[in-house]
């Protein structure tokens, strides 16, 4: 068992890396805030769940796995699907419910879902998505492969009877899941200490004999560290992992909740963003020599070219047209 670690600040940023975990954290923040512009106006509907602040869990441990290992998220995924390497003109797509998104603009916000890149789908419903990811590292091992499943959920998920079901049979079949819970302190909106007895998730680990770990979520190189230990761990003996990431969302649970709300205080949120991840992880690339801030202006500029791109792509793309209701449904 571990506690939470940070990244070693003695080992030097490589400029590729560092590059490619930057263009994505940039990424995933300018698509969610380009997202929240078009939901308040109206061009996205139903529910919308915002990755900022916990870009740094999506990217960097995701930045661990190979394009064959398998990822899985609930329904706060925009930036794990992101992360995986979907084309951010289907998500955008998705999202406004267009022919050309990820599900046909089916699937909507919660609900994205691109076997071209192995991510298993958003859930909307807590925990459900646990199961899945075990039945997925069954297959795995059934099979013969090697690949690893990235499984990503939120503390809410964690009184839920899935959340033990998973790890039980995680642990009895030694299947290569690595359960990677965002800790967000907050769930929905009731604070950790309401809802768990135990509020040091990666002990949870101990009950089912299988590595835990807590980690800085705030930090990309610290989760990219853990993550890869986790993940070389699974390849070499099909060992699952619970890894709880500390984290912090800088919005609301949804679009339809205030950044504040009545759970948390207006100065509890600005003192957590004085460790966004973006810019702790911009001020290490420049300290270290790996990017210039002239660099980070560059990268800055074709995120939100590339965004924008994403906006004009989604709004040309037509409705799915009204027989598409009965397509990709099944029945025995």
């Amino acid at each position: 068992m571990a506690q939470t670690k940070a990244a070693a600040p003695s080992a030097r940023l490589d400029t590729a890396l560092a590059r490619e975990l930057l263009t994505r954290m940039q990424l995933i923040r300018r698509f969610e805030e380009k997202a929240a512009e078009m939901y308040a106006m109206g061009k996205i509907g139903g529910f919308l769940h915002l990755y900022i602040g916990q870009e740094a869990v999506a990217v960097g441990a995701t930045s661990a796995l190979r394009p064959d290992d398998y990822s899985v998220g609930s329904y706060r995924e925009h930036g794990h699907c992101l992360a995986k390497g979907s084309d951010p003109n289907r998500v955008m797509a998705e999202l406004f419910g267009r022919r050309d998104g990820l599900s046909h603009g089916k699937g909507g916000s919660m609900h994205l879902f691109d076997k071209s890149v192995n991510f298993l789908g958003g859930h909307g419903i807590v925990g459900a998505h646990l199961p899945l990811a075990a039945g997925a590292g069954f297959a795995i091992k059934y099979q013969g492969g090697d690949q690893v499943v990235l499984c990503f959920f939120g503390d809410g998920a964690v009184p839920e009877g899935e959340f033990h079901e998973s790890l039980n049979l995680a642990a009895l079949w030694k299947l290569p899941v690595l359960f990677i819970c965002e800790n967000n302190r907050y769930a929905m909106g009731t604070a950790i200490h309401r809802a768990l007895a135990q509020t040091e998730i990666w002990r949870f680990a101990e009950t089912y004999g299988i590595h835990g770990e807590a980690v800085d979520g705030m930090d990309v190189l610290a989760v990219r560290e853990c993550v890869g230990r986790a993940v070389e761990r699974a390849r070499r003996d099909n060992s699952p992992a619970l890894i709880e990431v500390r984290t912090y969302r800088f919005r609301g649970h949804s679009m339809r909740d205030p950044a504040g709300a009545v759970y948390r205080t207006k100065e509890e949120v600005e003192r957590e963003k004085l460790r966004d991840p973006i810019d702790l992880f911009s001020e290490r690339c420049v300290k270290d020599g790996a990017l210039t801030a002239a660099d980070i202006k560059i990268i800055e500029k074709a995120v939100n070219d590339q965004v924008d791109e994403a906006v004009a792509f989604a709004e040309a793309s037509p409705p799915p047209a009204p027989e598409e209701l009965f397509t990709d449904v099944y029945k025995e």
